[in-house]
């Protein structure tokens, strides 16, 4: 699938910890429904042939809905499934060489704290940065926060596009306006929603409006 920015709109990372009743596909096809734009596998506890395995089912999911599937971390489980994409950390397989093993339209993303390495990842090869925590994060309580200016600074400093990330909800989106932005990523605020279908369109509406505002009126 070749990538876009407007893929990144609304950024869905997955997180089975909120299914409850509800199955963790049917969670991710009611975020699908809703609007979200990709998602991103994430699994941090499973064993890699179960990661693998669910991550072929997801894709097919996610495809059926013609949105791509990025995998956190693995990039071998990210190929071998045939995902439309990895999303790596400062410390995970570096981007350079994910590039050089893996198909030409194999979409790269990689996290970003600050300027440097925001350009560091641009000229190794990645297709997109993410960049945060822009809010404290119940899912990951120790990452560091950054301000909006810092935000927007990343953001400006390279030419492919960013997604913000860390505990952006419907209350607190247009706290980052003006940040650069091409898009929201977003865990709790989806999945940990009552009703996730309504949630994911909901925030996919106000995700329009701070990138909108962030292109100076033009989508």
């Amino acid at each position: 699938m070749k990538f876009s920015k407007d893929m990144l709109l609304l950024y869905a990372v997955t997180d089975r910890s909120w299914a409850g009743g509800q199955t963790f596909y049917a969670q991710l096809e009611a975020a699908l429904r809703g609007g979200a734009t990709l998602v991103q596998l994430r699994e941090k506890t499973l064993a890699e042939d179960a990661y693998l395995a669910e991550a072929v089912q997801v894709r097919a999911l996610c495809h059926r809905y013609d949105v791509p599937l990025i995998v956190n971390d693995n990039v071998d489980v990210a190929l071998k499934s045939g995902a439309d994409g990895v999303h790596v950390g400062m410390e995970d397989t570096p981007v350079s060489e994910i590039r050089r093993r893996a198909p030409r339209e194999f979409i790269i993303g990689a996290t970003a704290k600050t300027v440097a390495q925001a350009r560091a990842a641009e000229k190794a090869g990645a297709d997109y940065i993410g960049v945060g925590a822009v809010f404290p994060s119940p899912t990951k309580k120790n990452a560091i926060r950054i301000t909006t200016q810092q935000l927007k600074e990343i953001c400006c400093s390279v030419s492919i596009p960013a997604v913000a990330i860390g505990g952006i909800c419907l209350e607190n989106m247009m706290e980052i306006e003006g940040g650069g932005m091409a898009g929201i990523a977003v865990v709790s605020a989806i999945f940990a929603a009552d009703d996730i279908q309504q949630a994911t369109a909901q925030l996919k509406e106000k995700a329009k409006a701070v990138v909108r505002q962030d292109r100076g009126g033009i989508l």
